[in-house]
């Protein structure tokens, strides 16, 4: 935890950087904020401007803080893949610099297609950790942590090489949804669901095959 206490601390400011922002422009905001769209990029929801303004940047420092000291104080956490624990220290951060802004100049009237940003996000958020799934080693906070999974050596492995190829190509599909003619909004469920449920699905297999009826 020591050798990481100068990277938490700079990772939880850039965190709480959105809330210059905040501040400045607090008198232009509406009272009320679109906080969540749907997937045409229409505001299906709202928060008062205060709670926008500070209370997201506030929500996700809390998120980044929780996930951190977790994934930190993991008995395991020398099997961890170091481009995977890097990633959890920087995911939130960036996405609060980059989500609470747009989300307040939208307040403000600009037209920013917010749904297209996060779409980008999540695709390379996939891919990212996609590509390091399998470099994963046994532990108890990143990966795919099932019973079958800590057991077995073999089957962890086995089953986030299935699962980081799986989550790469949901990550390209996430890319290229938008200039494909999809039209259903249960889309991104779709590709979760498979994300999830396949590698576990496998692994449990893997389970049976070595006699575990």
């Amino acid at each position: 935890m020591k050798e990481y206490k100068k990277t938490l601390i700079i990772s939880s400011v850039v965190c709480l950087l959105p809330l210059v922002i905040s501040v400045a422009v607090y008198s232009k905001l509406p009272d009320q904020i679109a906080i969540h769209w749907d997937d045409a990029g229409n505001p299906d929801n709202y928060a008062a401007k205060w709670l926008a303004a500070f209370g997201m940047p506030l929500f996700l420092l809390a998120i980044h803080l929780i996930g951190m000291i977790t994934i930190l104080h993991d008995p395991k956490k020398k099997n961890q893949s170091n481009a995977m624990r890097l990633l959890s220290f920087w995911l939130v951060p960036v996405l609060s610099v980059i989500v609470v802004p747009i989300t307040l100049l939208i307040g403000m009237g600009r037209d920013i297609p917010i749904s297209t940003v996060i779409t980008m996000i999540v695709g390379i958020v996939f891919i990212v950790t996609g590509n390091y799934l399998p470099k994963s080693r046994q532990n108890y906070t990143i990966g795919i942590k099932l019973p079958w999974t800590l057991a077995d050596v073999d089957n962890w492995n086995k089953t986030h090489r299935l699962a980081g190829a799986l989550w790469i190509l949901a990550g390209v599909f996430v890319l290229v949804k938008p200039f494909l003619p999809i039209q259903s909004g249960l889309w991104f469920f779709s590709v979760l669901a498979v994300m999830v449920c396949l590698p576990v699905l496998y692994s449990f297999i893997l389970y049976l095959q070595k006699g575990n009826r």
